[in-house]
């Protein structure tokens, strides 16, 4: 007879705000659901801060009326996910989400310092898994811009799906979101 090997126990999102709601957590801490395991976010330093303030700011230029930029605002995956990016560009207003968070977004901004090899691993196949067009990641160490598109299935990737594409522009280059091409974002404007 052989052994199993023990697996850990995954949460629904529905277990999660039951368990928000009993207490469980500590006030003002920061976790998120990413496939079913309650993951501690890292504790934001002055340059991620201030990356995130860039970020919105040139985002809610460019995208403008009809566009709702989220901070660090939960998105509804699947019933085993609920990550809150750091930004997530929406359809509609904010009022449109009073009732229910999106389940999906027109673009992803990850700000990635501490948490690049997650950011660029799991996270990314999660947002591809959910059919997330446009997955950024503004790399602080490298102080560069990784541009993921084209979400498809990759059998070895953590959620089964990844990006096809991923480019990466650097400082004294501009990048457009797929959902607003006339906007061009200088990636200088994204680093602190």
């Amino acid at each position: 007879m052989s052994a199993a090997a023990p697996r850990p126990r995954l949460w629904t999102r529905e277990e999660y705000y039951k368990m928000a709601e009993a207490g469980v957590f500590q006030p003002g801490e920061r976790v998120e659901l990413i496939g079913g395991r309650i993951v501690a976010m890292s504790p934001q330093n002055s340059p991620h801060f201030t990356a995130i303030r860039l970020a919105e700011d040139v985002l809610r230029t460019i995208f403008g009326t009809g566009h709702e930029v989220r901070v660090q605002g939960p998105l509804d995956l699947s019933p085993s996910s609920q990550p809150e990016p750091d930004i997530a560009v929406v359809r509609g207003r904010a009022r449109d989400y009073a009732s229910a968070h999106p389940t999906t977004a027109l673009l992803v901004v990850e700000i990635s310092e501490s948490t690049l090899s997650f950011d660029r691993g799991e996270k990314a196949s999660l947002y591809a898994s959910a059919g997330i067009p446009e997955y950024w990641v503004v790399n602080l160490l490298d102080r560069r811009l990784e541009v993921h598109r084209d979400p498809v299935p990759m059998p070895g990737q953590l959620y089964g799906y990844g990006y096809q594409t991923c480019t990466h522009y650097f400082a004294a280059d501009g990048a457009a979101p797929l959902a607003a091409p006339q906007g061009t974002v200088k990636v200088a404007d994204l680093l602190p």
